[in-house]
């Protein structure tokens, strides 16, 4: 019976120990995972930190690489009736286009994209909904070379004199009354059309008497060069 009793006196005390020791480890662990959950949100908070940093340099990085690509140079000149007007061209250094844009006396404003890496000369006028595009030739290829070169030289302004400038005239024909596959034509042609049709348009001598001229354009480029284009439509 004494041993039975001592036995159950030893039991409880072992289980007593037991329920002591862990009372003792649980408060022991509560710490331990504090602090595990605090450098971790340490650690995340320091990562969301890194990641915003780096996607705001990125973004920096790109806004002042399109700022240093595009480069201004305005031009003032005279047109055939001596009238003061102006025309900037916006050239991309590092894509060999060049876009004019030219106001007439009208208040009207026409772009024209010169298109270097897909030989394309695009016209697009703000009183008519079209754009019209024909290929590059050489004389166009050096006017956009001297503009590039103007711009690399940081020349941002150039006055033509009407006196010592050579003008010409071009009479483009509209080819046909359904518009080109945009697709065809590149991204910047399609860019600055938007969802206006596209026409190939292609040189002629002049247009007869009877042929409705479309609208016109006078162009001068750093050359002393100034061309005057005009566009009607050819019989289908």
């Amino acid at each position: 019976m004494n041993r039975t009793m001592e036995s159950s006196e030893s039991t409880l005390t072992k289980s007593s120990r037991n329920t002591a020791l862990n009372e003792e480890q649980i408060p022991a662990l509560k710490p331990k995972t504090a602090f595990s959950i605090f450098w971790r949100s340490m650690i995340l908070m320091l990562f969301c930190v890194i990641l915003g940093i780096t996607i705001l340099g990125i973004t920096e990085f790109k806004q002042n690489k399109v700022k240093s690509v595009l480069q201004v140079v305005r031009i003032t000149f005279q047109d055939t009736q001596g009238v003061a007007l102006n025309q900037s061209a916006f050239v991309e250094k590092g894509k060999d286009a060049v876009t004019i844009y030219v106001t007439s006396q009208t208040n009207h404003t026409t772009a024209v994209l010169f298109d270097g890496r897909n030989g394309l000369v695009c016209y697009k006028s703000a009183e008519q909904d079209s754009c019209f595009i024909r290929k590059m030739e050489q004389r166009d290829v050096e006017n956009v070379q001297t503009i590039v070169n103007m711009s690399e030289n940081r020349v941002d302004q150039l006055l033509i004199e009407r006196n010592k400038t050579k003008y010409y005239h071009e009479f483009l024909g509209i080819l046909g009354r359904n518009p080109v596959d945009p697709n065809t034509v590149g991204e910047r042609i399609q860019r600055l059309c938007h969802q206006n049709p596209i026409f190939w348009v292609r040189k002629r001598d002049g247009p007869s008497k009877q042929r409705l001229i479309y609208f016109c354009i006078d162009i001068c480029f750093p050359n002393n060069i100034c061309v005057s284009v005009c566009f009607y439509y050819l019989p289908d």
